[in-house]
């Protein structure tokens, strides 16, 4: 999770949601990221969408079997989504998204009939600290 919040801290250096994560392989980082939406003009953009794309390239594949993934935020129903078609065995993630989640908030994605893989999910890594740098970073907008 320390490389998920180094990325994190990233993303607030470029102005962006500081939501960070990285694909692991074999005890190996195959994917990185953190949010880019703004800076590439792409709502797609967020954290675990870059490591995804990052990781398939690497690996050669659009399946990241074997893979965990590691991120700062509870994904969203379109990340969940990447994450049960990439096939990522684990999802480990930081604070809570009670708006936007779609993991244990929300829509509950991976609970549906109609998802085809669910990974095991572990929450609530680093949360504090994950969430403090939503905190503050929003808190610095309004100011």
């Amino acid at each position: 999770m320390d490389d998920a919040l180094k990325s994190a801290n990233a993303a607030i250096a470029v102005g962006e949601v500081p939501v960070g994560a990285v694909i692991v392989k074999d005890d190996k980082i195959i994917g990185r990221g953190h949010n880019r939406t703004r800076i590439d003009n792409d709502p797609t953009a967020h954290a675990e969408m870059v490591a995804i794309r990052q990781a398939t390239q690497f690996l050669g594949n659009d399946r990241l079997e074997g893979c965990d993934l590691w991120v700062t935020l509870e994904p969203c129903t379109m990340c969940a989504g990447a994450i049960a078609h990439a096939r990522i065995a684990r999802l480990y993630f930081g604070a809570d998204d009670p708006k936007g989640g779609a993991v244990d908030s929300g829509v509950k994605f991976f609970e549906s009939p109609t998802c085809h893989h669910k990974p095991e999910v572990y929450a609530g890594i680093a949360e504090d600290i994950s969430a403090k740098l939503l905190v503050e970073f929003f808190q610095s907008r309004r100011n």
